[in-house]
């Protein structure tokens, strides 16, 4: 909710009358701009913020002509507070702050341009008493588009109800890497599930109609562009070993789809480079491909120091001034968080370097944003009711829908689950976090927020006895042991933000295995909830501060633990809670019941509970393989066919594929028809099959459509997802379900880099995961070879309906 302000038609210039064009507007506005107010535009202030705010985090003009005398394009995270592990802002605090910010800037710079404030969103606003949903590999887990708009509208809410409105979300780097600690933050290995997911978060985030955002939305940003998600050794930041054919095919078609089919209006570029050139410098992929190959309109931004890092990490230059030129004219449009390098363009341009109408033409795409807004009109937030807004109880119940949509079974021996209440007197529930809600990176302290131990108790009551072990420790920090001036809550924030990391060693934990399986013998059944924490895997943002791992094994004492609760022969189920895929060889040959939790979210344990026992049937399946050890990387499916002859003494065949969940019902695939024999670019061709719940429970299943083209003029994966549904179907009932595939799907780039559509045989694919192929047909795209460019698909449209 905003608040408006006006001016007498006779005293506004033409920049400033709502009934004009935006882009009238904008340049009237740019030729009434100094040089010095067009460069400020170009920048965003973070660190600096800190010198426009007190203590208590309310805004203080004493700096702000300095810092903001000129303008600025954007002011990063307002919700937080000055130290980056001190209760941040309240929402009335924030709201507070931003209209105080926007005040100043409104009435004390010459041309009164507004300010964009940008926050992140990962998985839920990093913001104080936000919803914090479950982390985005968890997300993706779902495979439910609609849920995942849900989430990101919610976002987007609640980020605009304390003023906010740009979001640096979502990320639609596809992961290849497991070792890579920026794997929790992605949608998973397949360019095709990130793409259908991205289109939905940035339609969650602005809204369904292109080039328009609501009052209650936010400007979506996709990042990172590109080839992120498969660093040299995992390394985050390292470079991208990808040929163009494979960054277009792979890494550039989530954005691709997410600009033409959802229309963002931001890009961030990445920190990587790709065959030698950073992205930030990188001007074919930011201006050639995005801007005019995809059309792309919006403002593009750094990432963090990104713009610097071209002298101080890449090397390309050691100067400052040459880092901003190579930047903007490569495509970049604002230096985040703060202005390190593009203050100097203004001696530049007075230098002769570099003309102003390169400058102009950044300006106006910064500008056309702050209009899409509204926020020359509508510039104010409007306290009343925010705080009751955020986090209420819809979001909350969306937040639970969604832990519980994205638990993976992955192994359910003898039906072990769901468990029966009736049947079980006494649980042993182990685990070094049972008792907190890991909720992952790029979180705050929501206000609300069930661990597995509560979530239990409140589901089970006191009939059932739960012994509660934690059986080992994983890091030794002082947030690990319940330090006084940490609140529960807010562990996960902690463990992500703190820069060394302890991790907990066998003095440390001495006789916690033994108690663990005192509890697991006293007790029917035991649940032990292994995996990670935000401090063992996690964005590696410096030298500082690392995260990702050269081992994919649980860290410390945690198979010994699951070794030992398993030895007692009392029935186990094991959970795991973690950012990354985990190579549980030994685990999954032992334990009877296995679920793929990832982090869950603010409700962790009403949503474990629920699923346990059976109110929840899972759903969801693995967006990622998982590997059977970190020798065995890389493991993701839609490989080429000469990638797999083997390796010795061991498979090569991922743990867990991709797309795996087994379920408490059964589901049987039959019927299958193909509406054509023969197709050509440019047609569709429908596919339905009929989906039987065999089972006696009710339950969702994601029928997963993937093609292999056996036959091209060069190598092709061996098979890639081009459909999807999850379906929700009642116990002994039937469904039909039927994709639409568009043939200019099954496109690829040729050796001349053309976007071709080829004559031959298509082999079609319909299954439960990709390793569990229930169905097969095919059909013949015949004619000439066409070049597509101009005529591309990227999602294919699925019904469902009674056979």
């Amino acid at each position: 909710m905003s608040l408006s302000i006006s001016l007498a038609p006779a005293d506004q210039p033409l920049y400033k009358d709502s009934t004009k064009p935006i882009d009238a507007r904008v340049n009237d506005l740019i030729t009434r701009m100094t040089l010095e107010e067009k460069v400020a535009q170009l920048q965003a202030v973070w660190l600096k913020r800190q010198e426009l705010e007190t203590d208590a985090g309310v805004f203080t003009p004493a700096k702000a002509k300095d810092i903001l005398g000129s303008g600025i394009g954007q002011i990063a995270r307002p919700a937080e507070n000055k130290a980056p592990v001190s209760p941040n802002k309240t929402p009335e605090q924030t709201i507070a702050f931003v209209n105080a910010a926007q005040r100043w800037l409104i009435e004390n710079t010459r041309l009164g341009i507004p300010v964009i404030f940008h926050e992140e969103a990962l998985h839920g606003h990093a913001g104080r008493d936000a919803t914090s949903f479950p982390q985005a590999i968890a997300m993706a887990s779902t495979w439910d588009t609609q849920l995942v708009e849900s989430i990101y509208k919610v976002s987007a809410q609640e980020i605009r109800r304390r003023g906010g409105t740009q979001a640096l979300t979502p990320i639609l780097d596809v992961a290849r890497d497991p070792r890579w600690g920026r794997i929790e933050e992605t949608m998973g290995e397949d360019p095709y599930l990130v793409a259908a997911l991205g289109v939905a978060g940035v339609k969650g985030f602005q809204g369904d109609e292109l080039g328009r955002i609501g009052p209650d939305r936010v400007i979506a940003t996709l990042k990172h562009l590109a080839g992120h998600g498969e660093p040299v050794g995992g390394l985050n930041t390292a470079p991208a070993p990808v040929g163009e054919r494979l960054l277009r095919e792979v890494f550039l078609f989530p954005f691709e789809a997410a600009v033409k089919l959802g229309g963002a209006r931001s890009v961030m570029a990445s920190y990587n480079e790709i065959d030698g050139v950073p992205s930030h410098a990188n001007g074919k992929l930011l201006n050639d491909i995005l801007r005019g190959e995809w059309g792309f309109e919006g403002a593009l931004v750094s990432d963090y120091f990104a713009i610097k890092e071209l002298v101080t990490r890449h090397q390309l230059s050691d100067s400052l001034e040459d880092a901003a030129l190579l930047a903007l004219n490569a495509g970049v449009d604002v230096e985040m968080p703060d202005g390190e390098t593009f203050p100097l363009l203004v001696q530049a341009v007075n230098d002769g370097k570099l003309g102003e109408a390169v400058i102009d033409q950044a300006v106006a795409r910064v500008l056309h944003e702050k209009f899409l807004l509204g926020l020359f009109e509508n510039p104010y937030t409007d306290p009343a009711g925010a705080e009751a807004f955020i986090g209420n109880d819809q979001h909350r119940q969306l937040a639970q829908q969604a832990a519980e949509k994205a638990m993976v079974l992955l192994k359910n021996d003898n039906n072990l689950l769901p468990l029966d209440s009736r049947k079980v007197k006494s649980i042993a529930l182990i685990g070094p976090h049972v008792d907190e809600v890991l909720l992952g990176g790029y979180s705050d302290v929501p206000e609300h927020a069930v661990s597995i131990l509560q979530g239990l108790q409140e589901y089970l009551g006191e009939d059932i006895n739960i012994r509660h072990e934690k059986g080992t420790l994983l890091t030794m920090n002082a947030w690990d042991q319940g330090a006084d001036s940490v609140a529960a809550n807010s562990f996960s924030k902690e463990r992500w933000h703190t820069d060394e990391v302890v991790l907990a060693t066998s003095k440390d934990t001495a006789g916690m295995i033994k108690k663990a399986v005192a509890a697991a013998k006293k007790s029917d059944v035991a649940i032990v909830v292994v995996g990670d924490n935000e401090a063992t895997s996690r964005e590696a943002w410096a030298e500082t501060h690392l995260g990702d791992r050269t081992s994919l094994e649980l860290v410390g004492e945690q198979q010994a633990l699951v070794d030992a609760v398993l030895a007692t022969g009392k029935p186990t189920v094991v959970l795991l809670i973690n950012g990354r895929p985990l190579s549980i060889s030994k685990i999954a040959r032992e334990a009877p019941a296995i679920i793929e939790g990832w982090y869950l979210g603010q409700e962790t344990g009403h949503a474990v509970a629920r699923v346990l026992f059976g109110d929840v049937n899972p759903g969801g399946k693995l967006p990622v393989s998982i590997p059977r050890s970190v020798g065995h990387i890389p493991a993701y499916y839609n490989h080429k066919p000469s990638a797999k002859r083997g390796y010795a003494f061991t498979e090569t065949s991922a743990l867990y594929p991709f797309g795996h969940g087994l379920s408490y019902t059964q589901f049987t695939y039959s019927d299958l028809k193909v509406n054509k024999a023969s197709a050509k670019a440019g047609d569709v061709v429908d596919i339905s099959l009929t989906l039987t719940n065999s089972g006696t429970r009710d339950g969702d299943e994601v029928v997963q459509l993937y093609i292999r083209d056996p036959i091209a003029s060069l190598t092709r994966p061996v098979k890639e997802l081009k459909g999807f549904q999850r379906v929700h179907v009642k116990a002994k009932d039937s469904v039909k379900v039927t994709f639409s595939l568009a043939v200019n799907q099954l496109g690829f780039y040729d050796q001349h880099m053309r976007y071709v559509v080829e004559p031959g045989k298509v082999e079609l694919m319909l299954g439960s995961s990709s390793g569990d192929i229930r169905l097969n047909s095919e059909f013949t795209i015949v004619g000439k070879t066409v070049d597509v460019s101009s005529n591309k698909a990227y999602l294919s449209l699925s019904t469902v309906s009674q056979p």
